[in-house]
């Protein structure tokens, strides 16, 4: 009898430890900082890569939990897709949500308003009305310029430009608007004529690598008719390096990252402080700050926040007639107002002729195609 009430006992002290150790197996890990991304992929070399690695590395140093979530149909996500990786964010647990390109914002204002208790970072985005929602968005015009005026300056005179959004996308508008306003004052300053600056947003609509892009930046590095090639626009810049890598010359200008280790054919990159600014947005949201500072409102960053420019480092420069100290005196006069650069003319499709070609004079040709 005593055996038999012993075994009972047994039974049931490994059954509560059986119990306990399922409990804490199967006890669900949640991340409080999330990335949705935008359409391509995470490590796209870009402005998912920047926006991403912002967010972890706030998190690994303030030692916070955090996940990407990556919306379904690749390029082809629609905002059903974007609310589906949003909501299994919260479900894991997000606190706040990053989310960065200009697509995100119908799923964005969906989502908050049925969750008012996350927080969300629209990255590349815009005020959307709503109180747990603040946008950051970039002088992306002012990067543009100093790429466009340091090629030129360098002596290139064939210059491209292949951009995402098919004319919708702001960021890129104003990157491309700014490169060519670069390229012509650069042209002025040297006293040199016969410049051309060749903008297309022919193939980069859903800013993907694509064989059609491919094959039209190999023709305009053809014969040398493009010597180097703006590629603004996500994992696009893969089918610009493969075109450049085929041919002798062919050179690239990257976008949003120092994208100098991606392809030795980089000569500089229009770069924004991505992940500089996703770590001081999150800083705030962590000291207590939202209200104060970020609820329904856009913080718009440029120069003067050390949030465009071009990389410095020596292994991303690799333009041998325009000099970093140079570059330091253009970046300080944009910095402190004495250049003023516009913004894209046009609001909503910037993808017409007229807008890019009324900005030809007698030295810079600016075709569209």
């Amino acid at each position: 009898m005593k055996m038999k009430k012993l075994l009972t006992i047994i039974v049931a002290v490994v059954m509560i430890v059986s119990c306990v150790a399922c409990l804490t197996a199967c006890k669900k890990k949640t991340y409080e900082i999330a990335v949705v991304t935008d359409v391509g992929q995470l490590m796209d070399g870009g402005f998912n890569q920047g926006t991403y690695e912002g967010a972890k590395a706030y998190a690994e140093a303030n030692k916070k939990t955090y996940q990407y979530y990556q919306p379904a149909n690749g390029s082809d996500a629609t905002d059903n897709d974007r609310i589906e990786a949003m909501n299994k964010a919260i479900a894991n647990g997000a606190k706040i949500i990053v989310a960065p390109g200009f697509l995100q914002a119908d799923a964005m204002t969906a989502v908050a308003t049925e969750n008012p208790d996350v927080k969300f970072i629209f990255i590349d985005g815009w005020n959307l009305g709503l109180s747990n929602v603040t946008a950051v968005s970039y002088k992306e015009e002012e990067s543009g310029y100093m790429a466009g005026y340091a090629a030129v300056m360098d002596g290139y005179t064939k210059l491209g430009a292949t951009l995402g959004g098919g004319g919708t996308n702001p960021a890129c508008n104003r990157f491309g608007y700014g490169y060519v306003q670069g390229a012509i004052a650069a042209a002025a300053e040297k006293s040199v004529t016969g410049v051309e600056v060749k903008v297309s947003f022919q193939y980069g609509s859903s800013f993907s690598a694509s064989a059609e892009l491919q094959t039209q930046i190999s023709n305009w590095y053809a014969n040398d008719k493009i010597q180097v090639v703006f590629a603004c626009g996500g994992s696009m810049f893969q089918s610009v390096k493969a075109a450049a890598e085929e041919t002798t010359n062919g050179k690239i200008i990257g976008v949003d990252v120092d994208q100098a280790s991606l392809s030795e054919r980089v000569i500089t990159s229009a770069v924004k402080g991505l992940s500089e600014s996703v770590q001081l947005i999150l800083g705030q949201f962590y000291a207590g700050e939202w209200d104060a500072k970020l609820a329904d409102k856009t913080s718009n960053l440029g120069a003067a926040e050390n949030a465009t420019g071009l990389p410095t480092a020596g292994s991303s420069w690799r333009m041998s007639n325009f000099t970093v100290a140079s570059y330091n005196t253009l970046f300080n006069a944009i910095k402190n107002g004495t250049i003023a650069i516009s913004t894209t003319p046009c609001t909503g499709d910037c993808g017409n002729a007229a807008v890019w070609t009324a900005l030809s004079n007698d030295a810079v040709t600016v075709i569209y195609e």
